[in-house]
This record gives C-alpha cells, structure tokens and sequence, in this order.
C-alpha cells in the first residue's frame, strides 16, 4: 500500500472521529505508517474557529469561511503534505468538502470552491450519512452546548449539501452510518482495502 489522503466526512454526530480512529488503528495493525488529523486544527487558527462555532465572538460567514482555509493551508503545509512525502497514509477527519456543505449556507458555493480549488484532492473520500435526528440525539448525549450549525432546519441542507457533493472529488463513497459502529467500519475498510 504506498501513501495516501483519505478523508472522512458528514454530519457532527455522524461518528466521523470515531471511524476515523478505528481506520488509523486497523492500518496500523497491518504495519502500515499512518497520520491522523483533523479539521479544524488545534493551531491558533484552529482556536478562533472554535470559538466562533461556540458563538463565544462574533464573527461574518465570510471571516469564518476564509479562517477555515487558511487553517487549511497551515494544516496542509505542516503535516499532511509531510507525511504524504514520507509515504505515509494521512486519515483526516473533515475536509474540503465540509466546508462546501457547511459554509455554502452564508456563503456562496462557488466562491467557496476558488478558495480551496489549490488544495489537493484526497484519493478516498468517505461520507458517513445518518439521519438527522440520531445525530441531534447523538450531539445531545455527548456534550454540553450547541454549535453554529446545530439545528434541524440547517442540518437538512447541509445533508442535502452532502448528497450534491458527491460527484466533487473522485473516489468519493456514501455509506449507511445508522449501523452499529462495527457495521459501519465494515464498510469503510473495504472500501479502503480495495482502493488503496
């Protein structure tokens, strides 16, 4: 298996940390060199987009949309792009098409893509899907305080979002997410087993 840039995305309360995790630990049980990240980043950037998410400051679509790439860039430049010239495996959990399916609410899609356009593609990409409600339930039970996007009406479109998205970057896999957590992962380790 020579490197790759697997990207796992969809909704919060997906169980996208959660199969992203499983994924790292079954490459490394086959001796396979892995990194794994995630978006946003825990740089100084990283932190500012937290805090917005939390509404803790107040900031535009558009200053939030542009702190994601350029946390993107940073995170791009520091350890993924480095671990891929290493030969290593990088699994991050969210990606370019997050922030499509999420920014795109206040922020116009296309504008979107030029800013990201420069970024490379990933070789796999993997949309967990769940139904809205079990993620709002899930979110619920695993932590105290909602987010920016954390309501019923906005996460229908950024499902819908998702569903449109499909086609953006080659080698992109929709799977059933409502499945106990060993279900799901059976599905995207064979997936990855094929493809990489």
């Amino acid at each position: 298996m020579s490197s790759g840039f697997i990207t796992i995305e969809g909704l919060d309360g997906a169980g996208l940390s959660t199969q992203a995790s499983k994924l790292n630990e079954y490459l490394n049980q086959k001796n396979i060199s892995t990194v794994s990240t995630k978006e946003q980043t825990d740089s100084i950037i990283g932190g500012l987009i937290k805090s917005s998410l939390r509404e803790e400051w107040k900031v535009s679509p558009l200053a939030l949309q542009l702190l994601f790439a350029a946390d993107r860039a940073h995170h791009m430049a520091s350890q993924i792009l480095p671990a891929l010239e290493n030969g290593k495996i990088v699994i991050c959990d969210r990606y370019i098409l997050s922030t499509l399916a999420f920014g795109s609410l206040d922020v116009d899609m296309d504008f979107l893509k030029t800013i990201n356009r420069n970024f490379p593609k990933p070789d796999i990409t993997i949309i967990i899907d769940v139904p809205i409600d079990v993620c709002l339930e899930r979110i619920r039970q695993s932590r105290e305080g909602r987010e920016l996007f954390e309501e019923k009406e906005k996460l229908e479109k950024i499902r819908d979002n998702y569903m449109k998205l499909k086609e953006h970057f080659p080698s992109t896999y929709i799977i059933d997410g409502n499945k106990p957590k060993d279900e799901v992962f059976a599905q995207i380790r064979e997936i990855v087993d094929r493809r990489l």
